[in-house]
């Protein structure tokens, strides 16, 4: 996986959708349409994500009645930088845009910057876990405050 990652709203219902997920008893597979309608989803637009997330390992498929999907391991190993990585992995939203080419990114002068808050964003999503997420744990997540220290 990349070590940038860019925030869209593809990575955005990927992150509610995970979370949506992490909070159910992990035994059952849920199906994507109760994923879609607790997180108001469109479900077309949901299996496009989730093509995403399975082919990253973030989840499991179960096909047939009582079919759906779980997490394909613990919500602690999956960082939300794997999530907004694997959103922008799906076919067929994947955007043919290139990091490298700096028209994709407005102008040449602002190319480096947006690749620089691409490079920020995932060293703080890459230690931010699922299950910090799904327990609201991030305004007293020890990384993040220290980054902020940091930063400001």
């Amino acid at each position: 996986m990349s070590n940038k990652v860019k925030l869209t709203s593809r990575g955005r219902y990927a992150v509610m959708a995970m979370v949506e997920l992490a909070q159910k008893d992990g035994k059952n597979p849920v199906p994507l349409a109760e994923i879609a309608n607790a997180g108001n989803i469109s479900l077309s637009y949901l299996e496009q994500l989730f093509a995403g997330l399975k082919k990253n390992g973030l989840v499991k498929s179960y096909r047939g009645p009582g079919g759906g999907y779980i997490l394909a391991k613990p919500a602690n190993d999956i960082l939300v930088s794997d999530i907004l990585t694997s959103a922008e992995d799906c076919v067929p939203a994947k955007r043919s845009s290139n990091d490298e080419n700096p028209s994709s990114y407005g102008n040449p002068q602002t190319h480096a910057l947006w690749l620089h808050i691409g490079s920020i964003l995932y060293a703080c999503m890459s230690h931010v876990s699922l299950a910090d997420v799904t327990a609201q744990n991030i305004s007293e997540h020890p990384q993040m405050n220290k980054l902020l220290e940091m930063l400001g």
